[in-house]
Parts: structure tokens; sequence; C-alpha cells
């Protein structure tokens, strides 16, 4: 059986003191060591294919090098990207994340939750997205590093990565006026949930920025983030005011719902009514038309995320912040001039 590779066998190939090589494979101190040195020790590791000793690490630091990632829905293809940033920037300082998908299930996530502390885990990032915080108080009272991901809690105690939902929604009503919509309808997400009431607010104050009218039949609330809900709701809307020429959506997947429903109503996108979204999630392109949508940064969220926590791990006195990156308005086919 072969022997584990050390750090005292890295030196001597390096021909440096094993504090040496530490500090050097140590993102954090490699700028104490030479650069030439760091080099010599990095190529030495290299060549004898050393991989640090993550249990040894976490005796030594009483942490066990792992970050609990609790996720609402990874069939949704939103978080994938989310979650790759996060496992991109936790694995640059030697932590291993532990993902579960909760299912938007409170049970579930509080049952997550407890089992990630009975293994030590060092924080948490939830992309936990409901407005109710009880299974989040669980982790609160932990005393461990939290941030959030597309979502926030209102008086800013904890740290959190988010997009400006608000921002997007007035993106995409421009979009609309700017090629001669007037008559408007909306398919809002969930409104128990951050993201879907955000954008809703973002999108009645755009309205009313621009100065139009907003009857209550024109806007519909999707009970899910899902294709059917979306389907069901712009349906509603086309039942209600069959002179709706520009229907925006809280996410890409009521976006394609509204689709079929178009297709049921004998209606074509975007020559009778043109559809935006909101996530640009991947394969939208490919779509006929292709979506119009609302670009979210996904993959620079969870880095952006982690690299909060790992700031907090580093310095418990760092106080709660949140980064908020900008959403971008992707243009395609699904948006035209109305119709003459």
């Amino acid at each position: 059986m072969q022997t584990a590779v050390t750090i005292r066998d890295v030196a001597r190939l390096a021909n440096v003191h094993p504090g040496t090589v530490s500090r050097a494979l140590n993102p954090h101190t490699r700028g104490l060591v030479n650069e030439e040195t760091a080099a010599r020790v990095l190529t030495a590791a290299d060549q004898l294919a050393y991989r640090p000793n993550s249990i040894a690490r976490g005796l030594k630091t009483s942490r066990s090098m792992t970050i609990g990632v609790l996720i609402p829905d990874l069939t949704n293809p939103l978080f994938p990207p989310i979650v790759l940033g996060v496992d991109d920037r936790l694995t640059r300082d030697g932590y291993t994340p532990l993902l579960v998908n909760t299912g938007s299930d409170p049970a579930r996530e509080r049952a997550s939750i407890d089992a990630m502390l009975a293994r030590q885990v060092d924080g948490f990032i939830a992309a936990t997205a409901r407005l109710d915080i009880e299974p989040l108080a669980v982790a609160m009272a932990a005393g461990l590093p939290l941030v959030l991901i597309n979502r926030t809690f209102e008086d800013g105690s904890v740290s959190a990565c988010t997009v400006d939902d608000r921002r997007g929604s007035e993106l995409a009503v421009r979009h609309m006026i700017d090629l001669g919509h007037v008559r408007l309808g909306y398919v809002a997400g969930p409104q128990n949930v951050s993201t879907g009431h955000r954008r809703y607010l973002g999108f009645t104050a755009a309205m009313v920025a621009a100065g139009l009218a907003l009857p209550p039949e024109r806007v519909s609330y999707a009970g899910a983030f899902t294709e059917a809900a979306g389907a069901q709701a712009c349906a509603a809307i086309l039942r209600a005011d069959p002179g709706v020429s520009a229907i925006i959506t809280a996410n890409d997947r009521l976006a394609i719902g509204c689709y079929d429903a178009l297709t049921a109503a004998a209606l074509r996108c975007p020559e009778d009514v043109s559809i935006i979204g909101f996530n640009d999630m991947m394969f939208i392109d490919r779509l006929r038309p292709p979506l119009s949508s609302v670009r979210v940064p996904q993959r620079e969220i969870g880095y952006a995320a982690a690299d909060l926590l790992l700031e907090q791990i580093g310095n418990e006195d760092t106080p709660p912040r949140e980064v908020m990156l900008e959403p971008e308005l992707v243009v395609r086919g699904s948006t035209a001039p109305p119709a003459r």
C-alpha cells in the first residue's frame, strides 16, 4: 500500500523547511513566502501529488472544513450555477460544501440544519427563498456564520448576496414600453417567496413611474415557480383582458408556461403577445422564439456568497453586509413592437 505524501516529503523535494511548505500551500499566507520559493514548493507538491490532510488541519484549527449549503430546488436550472460558484470559492480555501436539497419544505430544512450541526459544519450558505425565518433561526442560535442567497433579512442582521430584483423588473417594463406596449400584464411568483415579492414590487413601481394603468385583472399570481403555474396564470390574464399585448413574468419557467398558454389560445409570440422572463437560465435561447430575459449573474452570486462566509469565519467581528449584484436585460425574439 502506497504511503500518503506528507508536508515533510514536499519540503525535502523543494529543499525548504516544512513550515515554509505550509505557508506556501495556504493561499492566505502564500504572500509571506518568497515568490520563487513558493513556486518551487507548488511544483514539488504537484510532482508528489500531495493532498492536504483536511482532518489534521481541522484538529489544529478546531474546524471541520465543511460548509452546509441549503438549496430549495436542485431541479430549478437557476441553482446549479450558483452551487458551482459556491464550490469554486470554498475549495480555493480548502473547504468542502455539504449540499442538501430542502424542497422548500420548512420541516425538511430544519432537519437538514440539525444534521449539519451534528456534523459540526463551520457555517451555512442558505438559498432558501421563503420569507419565514424559523428554520434559519436554528443556525443563527448556534452562533455559526450564515450567509443568505437570493434573499435578505429586513433588519440587515445576516450577510446576504442577492441580485437587484426590483431593478430587473424595471428593466423589463422599460423594454416593453420602449417597444410601444402600454397594456402590460404580469405573471407574479408566489408572494411568500422573497424573489417573487421583490420582483412584483419592482414591476408595480415601474408601471406607476411610467404612468401606465395596471388593473388588478392584468396581474396573476402563480402558486409556484413552475411552467404549469405560469400557463395557468397567463391564461387568466388573457381571459380577463384579451387586448393585453405584453406579459412580464417573475422567472423563466413561468415564461415558458406563458408560451403554452398562448398556444392554447391560438396566439403567437411575439406577433400577438410579447413575453419576457427573469433569470436567463440555461437553454432559454433555444426556445422558439428565444426568450428575452433579465439575466441574473448566477455563478457570481454563489462565489460572492461563499466569499462573505469565509470572511466571517476568518474574523468573527466582521459585521453583516449585503452584496447586491446588478441584473442585465438580454433581448431575444420573444419581444417585439405591438401589432397595429
